[in-house]
């Protein structure tokens, strides 16, 4: 997995692409918690238009996002999301504690 920031006007976006599992753990947590600590992102979108593949790993690493953003007073969204990706969301049931498009 690759991770690229975004920022603009308060909004930060993690655009991921490749498989998104349990080996991205360190890459994906050295792109969030900058954005966790930056009093100027108010928002942060996880892109997922090109990610092929996440696992349970993954589901977890998100949560952890949501749990850090919140405490910080940020808000979290997930975008980009179809397929494979799009129902582990659903089975997870994600839609109930992400904003997802």
């Amino acid at each position: 997995m690759q991770a690229t920031i975004l920022t603009e006007a308060g909004k930060a976006t993690i655009k991921l692409s490749g498989r998104f599992d349990f080996n991205t753990h360190r890459d994906f947590r050295g792109a969030y918690e900058p954005l966790v600590a930056d009093p100027a992102i108010r928002t942060v979108v996880v892109d997922f238009n090109d990610v092929d593949y996440l696992d349970s790993s993954a589901l977890g690493m998100l949560l952890m996002l949501r749990d850090k953003l919140g405490g910080a007073n940020k808000e979290i969204a997930l975008a980009g999301v179809r397929g494979n990706v799009k129902q582990v969301l659903d089975i997870a049931n994600f839609g109930k504690l992400f904003q997802i498009s």
